[in-house]
């Protein structure tokens, strides 16, 4: 797992497949998505040889119900007693209630797919707060829950208004270049959700899979959704 600064308040934790974000507020941390099952100790390790202390992790937002976004969260939790959130319609997935959706592949698709499974599946993992659109969450002085359906159905972003920075889950990818993320139980939902986060106009944007946006990131963001409408 690598540990990478993407601003002073901002680490992306990137795993072979897939990443998480870590924002810190003064001493309390939150953590955007969880990585792979068995992880955590991973995760505590990294925090540590920076001097975080991964004690201080109070919430863990999961962005949708995938087994390379969820993994770890459940013994992060168990260890550390942070908070586990999540969109109520993926919740009951997350906790196991429910299966995991399965995706509508292009045909192009169904070899990066079938990579996937390699990451190893997600524990039963309890659901603290369930979110809805437009919830404010107590970090980042006022972050805000975006429902983006489409991925899955309760697939969310996280928007930081302050900061200008916007968490996409796997709406948006960028690997090689900005684009409509893969795997999507709805392809033209996930288009439109993906137009209504370009609309915020983000400086930085963190996406669930490829290189965080830092630079020209709410133009890349516009002309990519602008693109994949299109297709």
């Amino acid at each position: 797992m690598d540990f990478i600064e993407v601003t002073p308040r901002l680490h992306m934790l990137r795993f072979s497949i897939g990443q998480a974000y870590l924002w810190q507020d003064a001493d309390e941390l939150t953590l955007i998505d969880a990585g792979w099952s068995g992880a955590a100790s991973e995760i505590g390790d990294a925090l540590r040889a920076r001097d975080l202390d991964p004690a201080n992790i109070r919430r863990i937002v999961l962005t949708h119900c995938h087994r390379d976004h969820v993994g770890a969260s459940e013994e992060l939790a168990v260890r550390y007693g942070c908070t586990v959130l999540a969109h109520h319609l993926d919740a009951p997935v997350i906790r196991g209630q429910e299966p995991v959706p399965e995706p509508v592949l292009l045909d192009w698709e169904r070899p990066l797919y079938e990579h996937g499974l390699s990451v190893p599946e997600a524990p039963p993992t309890r659901v603290d707060r369930e979110l809805s659109d437009g919830d404010e969450l107590d970090f980042g002085d006022g972050a805000r829950v975006i429902h983006t359906p489409g991925h899955t159905d309760g697939s969310m972003a996280i928007h930081l208004p302050r900061y200008g920075v916007l968490f996409t889950g796997d709406t948006v990818a960028s690997v090689q270049k900005v684009s409509l993320g893969v795997f999507h139980v709805d392809r033209q939902q996930a288009k439109a959700s993906m137009r209504r986060l370009a609309a915020l106009e983000p400086d930085v944007v963190c996406v669930g899979h490829g290189e965080p946006l830092t630079r020209d990131a709410a133009t890349l963001l516009t002309e990519a959704a602008g693109r994949d409408a299109a297709s």
